[in-house]
């Protein structure tokens, strides 16, 4: 096994959030000693709009120490994979891949330092991937958002802030790390705003909330695949000796934006499939029962989620009812899956809420997910 690489470990310009699930894919791996992380206790979700705002309490829930939400230092948590990589035996070639051919005995890539020759290649590159682009076809603008904004150095804190918005359709967030804060804004590629504007917006946000004073900000951009619950109908996963994993597949969140547990656990199951005898149809088959799914019901969800009368009386729910701040705390740590959620909304006891939101689901969406 070769890992092509020439970039990692480093930072990455994403949350940096590791739910207790994702750690637990990896834990055995990258042992001991416990990374450098900071625990979140809180989580703030504001409707700018209405002037609104809900703490929902993660200590207080249960999510804590325990490591059910962490946020860990990106290039530690990358450099702890990788060693655990070549401790089990994988040898890292450090360069950048130009090119890759699929030819009949095997697969060709061409580094800045010569040709490499397998007999499977493995696309983990993310939302540009090479591999993607060589095999299928680059994602298109509206299956992407922009995520950017600032690492502001110097300041960090105990608590997720999330501003929700309608126009464009996203969120404003700011995640805690363990020695800074990564604060920006995620929006659709194609919702035709630029990413200089939305940093802008970002800086601006920074200025209003007083969240990182005196910090120094060092600006970011990254793409992010958010694919619709069509695309993740004739996902692109696996072909003739290749597999995605990651971002390279769209195996992210399209609500979210969270894709680092779903690049662990495809990269799991692709390395499971590696040893099957067909490791195209074993890989397909075990995403498409184990991420795909789920994703699909994120993608329909999050056609309605930045509505205005949905953010409204989410904020409005959180404020008023515990046992919503519950299912809350569970979907932010990864223990409430997507499959489900209405109607663990409707259990909570708080019926008049649970039914106005379904509600507003259907008004806004037709009455095909209320079967779910």
């Amino acid at each position: 096994m070769t890992i092509v690489d020439g970039s990692h470990p480093r930072e990455k310009p994403c949350g940096g959030g590791v739910t207790g699930r994702a750690l637990a894919i990896v834990a055995e791996a990258i042992g001991d000693p416990p990374l450098s992380a900071r625990v979140v206790r809180s989580a703030r979700f504001t409707n700018s709009q209405a002037g609104t705002s809900a703490s929902v309490p993660l200590a207080a829930l249960g999510i804590g120490p325990s490591s059910d939400l962490v946020v860990v230092s990106r290039e530690g948590f990358d450099r702890r994979l990788l060693d655990a990589a070549r401790a089990a035996g994988a040898t890292l070639k450090q360069a950048r891949v130009m090119d890759l051919t699929i030819e009949r005995a095997g697969v060709r890539l061409q580094t800045a330092d010569g040709p490499i020759h397998a007999d499977f290649v493995i696309g983990a590159d993310g939302a540009n991937s090479l591999v993607r682009r060589r095999v299928a076809a680059a994602f298109r603008r509206d299956q992407l958002s922009i995520a950017t904004g600032f690492f502001a150095h110097g300041t960090t804190s105990d608590e997720i802030a999330i501003e929700l918005a309608a126009d464009p359709p996203g969120y404003i967030w700011s995640f805690p790390r363990p020695d800074h804060l990564a604060v920006g804004i995620c929006a659709p590629a194609d919702g035709g705003t630029s990413s200089a504007r939305l940093r802008e917006t970002t800086r601006a946000w920074i200025r209003s909330t007083n969240i990182a004073p005196g910090a120094r900000l060092e600006p970011y951009a990254w793409p992010i695949p958010s694919l619709s619950a069509s695309d993740f109908s004739v996902p692109t996963l696996a072909g003739s000796r290749w597999l995605l994993v990651g971002d390279a597949a769209g195996l992210v969140d399209p609500i979210t934006r969270e894709g680092i547990f779903y690049a662990l656990l495809s990269g799991e199951m692709a390395a499971r499939a590696l040893a099957a005898d067909n490791p195209v149809r074993a890989y397909t088959a075990e995403a498409s029962d184990d991420v795909v799914g789920e994703l699909a019901r994120a993608a329909r969800l999050q056609q309605r989620f930045f509505d205005s009368r949905f953010i409204t009386l989410l904020t409005d729910a959180l404020l008023a009812s515990t046992n919503i701040r519950a299912v809350m705390a569970d979907l932010i740590a990864g223990r409430q899956s997507y499959k489900g959620l209405k109607w663990r909304l409707a259990r909570t006891g708080e019926i008049g809420l649970a039914w106005r939101w379904l509600v507003v689901q259907s008004m806004l969406a037709g009455h095909t997910e209320l079967r779910e």
